[in-house]
């Protein structure tokens, strides 16, 4: 699969290129949130992070925790958050696995929705006991 960002990957798209591994490709983000939101992205296409191997998604998340600390640096923001979305209803815009590096400040207008349930320990046992990793 073919997707904005295996462009930018292969230089078919410019970019503002921030680092680059054998297993990922970080660049600044075109739509910036705040100064310094950077885009890692995995250089397999793959599309969620359920389809990544584990190399890769630790390539991701070492890179992301490299770039955070230069981006605390460089802009000194009053916060990072760290993002990784999969599929639409996860929030996902691109079908290539990225996460994103943002910048964040008091008021500065980016929204996350969170509505808490508390469905109570019995519960919460019932979904971990469905949750096998293989």
């Amino acid at each position: 699969m073919t997707t904005v960002f295996t462009k930018i990957i292969q230089g078919e798209i410019p970019c503002a290129k921030v680092y680059e591994d054998d297993l990922v490709f970080a660049f600044m983000d075109a739509g910036q949130v705040n100064p310094g939101h950077v885009l890692v992205v995995t250089k397999t296409p793959y599309e969620t992070l359920m389809d990544a191997d584990e190399e890769s998604a630790a390539a991701m998340m070492r890179a992301a925790n490299r770039i955070a600390k230069a981006v605390q640096r460089a802009f000194e923001p009053e916060g990072i958050t760290i993002l990784q979305a999969n599929k639409p209803a996860g929030w996902q815009t691109v079908p290539h696995l990225h996460l994103h590096v943002l910048p964040r400040y008091s008021n500065d207008g980016v929204d996350l929705t969170w509505p808490r349930k508390e469905p109570g320990m019995d519960k919460l046992r019932e979904y971990a006991a469905k949750i096998e990793l293989t």
